[in-house]
């Protein structure tokens, strides 16, 4: 599964791509908000990963520039704690403030509503709010409620803020995937 957008491409994962994962994903800063990569993480991590895309129950994606197919992060879906969909996002630090996020998050939100889910839960690290304003200018309201939540990289639990997007309401809350 491929999706398009106005600035990125994003499409599955080979082994081919292991290396330049493991480059983009490269600090314990961005590894540390995720709830599953361990740390550190290098190419035998990336290599893993790769592996199990193919039988990941649910579309995850790399994410690539679309005028240079350089990999700057990786979007999905996965299973909350909750047993809910839930999403999930990275980008790369240098790519930073520019959107893309949003953008990547977007375009497999439309996925998601081609596939028929009406519910896709989110959350993030308090101490990673700019997670959050990526969510709510997905169109993610919060729940009011916070959660402990295990992280790999860093080695125990930290206290995550909790969203919930109805895709039968949101119709026109995401921004468009050009």
């Amino acid at each position: 599964m491929f999706a398009v957008t106005k600035n990125l491409l994003l499409r599955p994962g080979w082994s081919c791509d292991a290396p330049a994962l493991a480059k983009a994903i490269g600090t314990k800063r961005i590894v540390a908000n995720l709830a599953s990569a361990p740390w550190p993480y290098g190419l035998e991590q990336a290599e893993q990963f790769l592996a199990r895309m193919d039988d990941m129950p649910l579309p995850t994606f790399l994410i690539t520039l679309r005028n240079s197919a350089e990999v700057i992060g990786a979007c999905g879906f996965g299973y909350a704690p909750s047993g809910e969909i839930e999403l999930g996002y990275w980008i790369a630090e240098g790519h930073w403030g520019h959107g893309y996020a949003t953008e990547a998050a977007a375009a497999i939100l439309d996925i998601a509503k081609t596939l028929g889910w009406s519910r896709i839960e989110a959350g993030h690290y308090l101490d990673n709010p700019a997670s959050g304003r990526v969510l709510e200018k997905l169109g993610f309201t919060p729940t009011g409620r916070h959660a402990m939540r295990h992280s790999c990289a860093r080695g125990e639990e930290a206290m995550s803020r909790l969203y919930l997007l109805d895709l039968n309401e949101a119709e026109d809350a995401a921004p468009a995937a050009a």
